[in-house]
C-alpha cells in the first residue's frame, strides 16, 4: 500500500520525452491497468485505442493543434498516444473514461513511464476526420473522445507544486 500511495503522490505530467518507443510489455501493463478502472454500474463504457504509428500520431496531433489554435505538437513528441473514448449511451461515460485515464497515468508512473493527459479528444472525434477514424477502428458515432494519455520515457521530470491549504475540508 505504501508504494501505491507514494506513486500517487509523486506522479507528475511529463511534457518532454525521449524519442525511443516504450517496450511492448510496459504498454501492455499500462493498458491492462486502464481496463480495471471502475465504471458506473460496471458498464465498462470506455474503449482504449493505443497508437504508436507515427503517421497516425502526426495526424491526431495536427487535428488537436488546430482545435487548440496552436502551432505546436500538443503531444510533446511522445512516441505513444492512448485515446480513451466512451459510449455516450451510458450515463456515466465521462466519469468512466476519466477514471480510465487516471489508471493509465498512475500505472505508467508506477513502472517508470512518463505520461500526460491531453484534452480536446471530444472535439477531435466530433469532426468528420475523427468520425472517419472511429469507423476505421470499428467504433460507431456513439463514442465520444474523453482524452488522450501520452506516454514515453521522460527526458525531464518536474516537481510537485505545494498542495493548497484548503484542499480538504473536514466536517
Amino acid at each position: 500500500m505504501k508504494s501505491t500511495l507514494q506513486d500517487l503522490k509523486t506522479r507528475r505530467s511529463c511534457r518532454k520525452y525521449r524519442v525511443e518507443q516504450i517496450k511492448e510489455e510496459e504498454l501492455n501493463e499500462i493498458l491492462e491497468a486502464g481496463t480495471y478502472a471502475p465504471s458506473g454500474m460496471g458498464a465498462q463504457s470506455p474503449v482504449i485505442v493505443a497508437v504508436q504509428n507515427r503517421e497516425i500520431i502526426r495526424k491526431l496531433s495536427k487535428m488537436n493543434a488546430q482545435i487548440a489554435g496552436v502551432d505546436m505538437d500538443p503531444f510533446y513528441g511522445a512516441p505513444t498516444v492512448i485515446i480513451v473514448l466512451a459510449d455516450r449511451k451510458t450515463v456515466t461515460y465521462v466519469e468512466d473514461g476519466s477514471l480510465v485515464l487516471g489508471n493509465l497515468m498512475n500505472a505508467a508512473h508506477a513502472i517508470g513511464i512518463g505520461s500526460c493527459w491531453i484534452h480536446r479528444a471530444k472535439e477531435e472525434f466530433e469532426s468528420p476526420e475523427g468520425k472517419e477514424l472511429l469507423k476505421v477502428w470499428g467504433l460507431g458515432e456513439d463514442y465520444v473522445g474523453i482524452g488522450h494519455c501520452i506516454l514515453g520515457y521522460e527526458q525531464d521530470t518536474g516537481s510537485a507544486k505545494p498542495r493548497k491549504s484548503d484542499f480538504v475540508i473536514r466536517v
